[in-house]
């Protein structure tokens, strides 16, 4: 198993959530995160002054798959959140050596 999380713009969530789907992608998580890689943010003007915002509105989407749906996966969510632009996001894939349901202690590997 493999843990896939994406950073990904906050209008792109629906349109990631969308294509794990249709590969058989079944749970996931959702998170409202806030950063900054490349493009550092912006420069914004409220009530006349001007300010730096330096961490920027971002999702985290969450998933583990099995080893063998990784590479599909990353390419779906790729090809959903990609914009070509600076701020796109990232993905990050790691190993899980288990995972546990809690309702009933069972574990899953």
């Amino acid at each position: 198993m493999q843990l896939i999380k994406a950073i990904v713009r906050p209008n792109k969530v629906d349109e990631v959530k969308d294509a794990l789907e249709k590969i058989g992608v079944a749970g996931m998580t959702v998170t409202e995160v806030r950063g900054h890689g490349q493009q550092k943010g912006h420069t914004a003007i409220y009530r006349g002054k001007e300010y730096s915002v330096s961490l920027l509105p971002k999702m985290q989407v969450e998933t583990v798959v099995s080893d063998g749906l990784v590479e599909t996966a990353v390419k779906a969510i790729v090809g959903a959140a990609k914009t070509g632009e600076i701020g796109d996001g990232r993905v990050f894939v790691t190993p899980v050596t288990a995972s546990y349901k809690i309702r009933t202690g069972e574990r899953e590997s």
